[in-house]
């Protein structure tokens, strides 16, 4: 009897402790700037730097709509941390970088092994090869006796190691550190294959110079759900990726966008808008932001189909697949505003 009692005693201290523990949102707010992860070099579509060093990207404006969720604007309330693959998890787990936003992957190995916890996925993706067209290949089976190229240290390289000894051919992969190195290693000829999520695969082609002279294989190596990730423990700011993600699909869905958010918020057609926007209190309280957080996230960086058709649709002509709303035959939803 008193060796239980000492568990449940030890147990509610356990509770209690983890309890006290500050949030990464409450350590973010206290700086007043959020460090968001970048790119060591430029993963097209999602995190890129510009002729005059701006960021850019699907993967930047979710940064840079945290940040406004946050703040109220992104500008001069964020920094974005180049980083490599690689340094990703040291990176968030020393406070280098406050969250991951860095087309992840959600793996096993990561979920239980790194203390990594993921918010909903916010793009499903899938990998493919590309080959020169003068080889004649029609699928990764015919790089048999070939070479591929591929980023070290992601999940790319663990689903192609996979998928070739699935198909029992004998290629070797030759790994870079960046995206940049990877794809000139691929177009300088130094393999005979790239593999690449198919949005900055088809970016990488495009922006080739020939772009005929590459043919992108229709093997589909594997599928992954692209989270936001945060450090095991601390729900509260989990709770913030998957609200943030959330709203944007809720204002899609409702038709709310960067042009027209402050005339629906002058008069918004439902109640429900009317909290979603910050007309009425309750939306942000529960989470520890202000309660016109999700009107600042629109007015920052617009609904979802807004950031996906500016960073990856209309620059690169990448269809939105399933990442599109249920309503369009995609996977995505919203949570319910209540």
């Amino acid at each position: 009897m008193k060796l239980k009692m000492l568990g449940l005693a030890m147990a509610a201290l356990l509770t209690a402790g983890s309890a006290s523990a500050e949030s990464r949102l409450d350590t973010v707010k206290e700086r007043g700037k959020l460090l968001c992860s970048g790119h060591n070099g430029s993963y097209l579509g999602f995190a890129e730097v510009d002729d005059q060093g701006n960021w850019k990207g699907l993967d930047i404006d979710l940064c840079r709509g945290l940040a406004a969720s946050l703040f109220g604007q992104a500008d001069g309330n964020l920094e974005i941390v180049p980083i490599s693959w690689a340094q990703r998890w040291p990176a968030l787990q020393s406070g280098d970088v406050d969250v991951i936003i860095k087309l992840s992957g959600w793996s096993q190995s990561r979920d239980t092994e790194l203390n990594l916890a993921y918010s909903r996925p916010y793009f499903v993706a899938s990998f493919h090869v590309m080959v020169n067209a003068d080889l004649g290949a029609e699928s990764v089976a015919d790089l048999d006796g070939g070479s591929i190229c591929v980023s070290a240290g992601t999940s790319t390289e663990r689903f192609l190691a996979a998928y070739i000894e699935k198909l029992g051919i004998e290629a070797e992969l030759i790994v870079f550190e960046s995206g940049d190195e990877v794809r000139s290693a691929y177009f300088n000829g130094r393999c005979d294959g790239l593999t690449l999520l198919a949005p900055p695969l088809a970016a990488a082609r495009a922006k080739s110079g020939n772009p005929e002279a590459h043919v992108i294989l229709p093997d589909v190596i594997a599928l992954e759900p692209e989270g936001i990730i945060v450090p095991e423990g601390d729900p509260k700011w989990l709770d913030v990726q998957n609200w943030m993600v959330s709203s944007l699909w809720f204002a899609e869905l409702n038709g709310i966008t960067q042009a027209n958010v402050d005339e629906i918020r002058a008069n918004p057609p439902s109640a429900q808008i009317g909290k979603f926007l910050g007309v009425t209190p309750g939306y942000g309280e529960r989470l520890g932001l202000s309660d016109d957080w999700a009107y600042n996230l629109i007015k920052e960086i617009g609904n979802y189909a807004e950031v996906f058709d500016r960073n990856v649709g209309e620059p690169y002509g990448l269809p939105r697949a399933m990442n599109h709303l249920y309503t369009n035959g995609g996977v995505f939803y919203p949570l319910m505003v209540d």
